[in-house]
């Protein structure tokens, strides 16, 4: 039984959004035997015990999700029955304390909540030796909904990852690096409903293969997420030897980056993606203070989302070693930010230069080779073990 949380506080629209979350968890669930329905106050997912763990596992990954619980279904609502089956169940655990919590949705029910969940605590005592009631740190949780269609009886709960359903508000490009703060900005972004694909900057022979393949993985955790993930990978050797050879120095990463923020606006429209994702965080490095910001932003007239751009550091490390992106983002292999880095880049670039020293190339046309002869990746749950599909 699943529980919405966030998505309660919608009003007209809320129906969107629930008819997202259940097509999320049947897409995530698709292998499995399970019936998935859904009204306004929850979500039910009828199952077995064999698959029970591989529900709950595939679960942990599906947002718009408060909380899941492991509920016991009765048809017949005659009290009676209902505390027998409690009591076969209660009997399973080990527990000293207990409280009894009961929901009403069926108002036509004849006994009201509170008087309920007395009731049934009196049925436990009576039949239950060695325990008592502890209404606020109680050893075991015993609730009950009574809804419309029949009685649910659910114990401890377990906590779902929140946010909104996959997909609701629409897509997103994230600008995926090998580092450590993108692939978090995208979890960020995906958990407010962003459907993303991903954008990635190769510079052979000045990256290698494993910088790339990097990059692949950092995208497959993100598809535990997002379902499954394209990956639009630029070859960007051309353009950053022309920056490199053209440019003053200190504006190399400047220029690079309004270079990739004007491929990312141009991918993002060719695949209906609204806003682009990245992992800036505000003074971390040269190109993220505010002036460089701006002067870096003017390019594109897209939207761009910086969900770390106000964490420190450390908070972005925990995020990631939470999603289980850390470990690979660290591993030694640079990508073509590390590249061409000039020893003393400017913190405060001014843009007038900025467009003034990009005359000096042709990057028009090589912004269009680059797009034009791009790769996508696709990558998808799916396809666990098999090798990913690269279509030019």
């Amino acid at each position: 039984m699943i529980k919405y949380g966030e998505l309660s506080t919608k009003k007209a629209n809320i129906n969107l959004f629930l008819k997202q979350l259940k097509d999320n968890v049947s897409y995530a669930l698709e292998d499995l035997d399970v019936k998935v329905k859904f009204d306004k106050g929850r979500m039910f997912i009828t199952l077995n015990k064999d698959n029970f763990s591989l529900v709950e596992e595939a679960l942990k990954h599906v947002f718009g999700i408060h909380e899941y619980d492991i509920a016991y279904k009765v048809s017949d609502k005659d009290f009676d029955k209902i505390a027998n089956i409690v009591l076969k169940l209660v009997k399973k655990r080990e527990f000293k304390t207990f409280k009894v919590e009961t929901k009403r949705s069926d108002k036509n029910y004849p006994i009201k909540s509170m008087d309920f969940s007395r009731k049934m605590g009196g049925v436990i005592l009576k039949n239950i030796n060695d325990v008592k009631v502890d209404v606020f740190n109680p050893d075991l949780r015993v609730a009950i909904e009574i809804r419309m269609d029949a009685v649910y009886i659910y114990f401890n709960s377990e906590k779902g990852i929140g946010g909104y359903p996959v997909g609701v508000a629409g897509k997103g490009l994230l600008m995926l690096s090998g580092g450590i703060d993108s692939p978090v900005a995208g979890y960020l972004a995906i958990k407010r409903g962003v459907k993303l694909e991903c954008i990635y900057y190769e510079s052979p022979p000045h990256t290698s293969l494993e910088a790339k393949n990097k990059v692949v993985e950092l995208a497959k955790k993100l598809a535990l997420y997002n379902n499954d993930i394209k990956l639009h990978v630029i070859k960007f050797t051309d353009i950053q030897q022309a920056i490199y050879q053209n440019c003053p120095h200190e504006y190399l990463i400047t220029i690079m980056r309004r270079m990739m923020y004007r491929i990312a606006e141009r991918i993002a429209r060719m695949n209906n993606c609204k806003i682009l994702v990245n992992g800036e965080s505000i003074g971390q490095v040269a190109s993220q203070t505010l002036t460089s910001m701006n002067v870096i932003n003017e390019v594109v007239k897209i939207p761009v989302i910086r969900p770390v751009a106000c964490f420190d550091k450390l908070e972005i490390i925990d995020l990631a070693k939470k999603i289980e992106t850390y470990e690979t983002s660290i591993l030694p292999y640079e990508d073509c930010c590390t590249i061409f880095v000039p020893e003393h880049p400017v913190i405060n670039p001014i843009v007038s230069e900025a467009r003034e020293y990009e005359k000096a190339f042709d990057y028009e046309t090589l912004i269009y080779e680059a797009i034009k002869n791009h790769e996508v990746i696709k990558i998808s749950l799916k396809d666990e073990g098999k090798e990913f599909e690269d279509i030019l």
